[in-house]
């Protein structure tokens, strides 16, 4: 029994590292829109600055950037554990008792909430396809969905990397 129970545990394992690999490779590509933001903020200001003429497809593609780097970094750090959290009450438990409060707030805290924010952000992405949404701006970005697409995107990889810390925590208590 306990050979089983231990080949169980490995499986898990071996799950929880396939999945953390594909939320750290998203991470790493998602990443590189930082750089690319960095750039395009600069442009603007030497526009802008510069040459007394800015561009608003550039004022937008920034936000949209930015969304992109904060929506898939919430998975990214989730999987690296450096998340925030609240440590007034983590801090003076024990070890055991610490992975039994994390336990806890991911079942009754965020995995419930990346579920609604999932599940409703479908229908968010569903209309804006529907009506081909753009920017209200005369010369801002077209297609509003694709980066409304980031949302339930970004909460499935989140939700991936939830489960994944979920499992290693209940394979960590069961081994002691």
């Amino acid at each position: 029994m306990n050979t089983q129970s231990n080949t169980k545990d490995t499986d898990s394992v071996k799950i929880c590292d396939t999945l953390d690999k594909t939320v750290m490779g998203i991470g790493h590509v998602v990443m590189w829109t930082n750089g690319i933001l960095i750039f395009v903020i600069i442009l603007q200001v030497i526009l802008r600055y510069g040459f007394g003429h800015g561009l608003v497809i550039l004022e937008e593609l920034q936000w949209h950037l930015y969304a992109l780097g904060i929506m898939f970094g919430a998975s990214y750090a989730m999987t690296l554990d450096s998340h925030i959290r609240v440590d007034i009450i983590h801090a003076r438990l024990t070890p055991k008792w610490q992975k039994r409060w994390d336990l806890f707030g991911i079942v009754f805290l965020l995995l419930p909430f990346v579920v609604i924010i999932f599940h409703q952000s479908l229908d968010f992405v569903y209309e804006s396809i529907r009506v081909n949404e753009r920017s209200d701006a005369p010369m801002g970005l077209p297609f509003r969905w694709l980066i409304k697409s980031v949302i339930p995107a970004s909460f499935g990889l989140l939700a991936v990397a939830v489960v994944s810390r979920a499992m290693r925590i209940i394979v960590q208590l069961k081994k002691g």
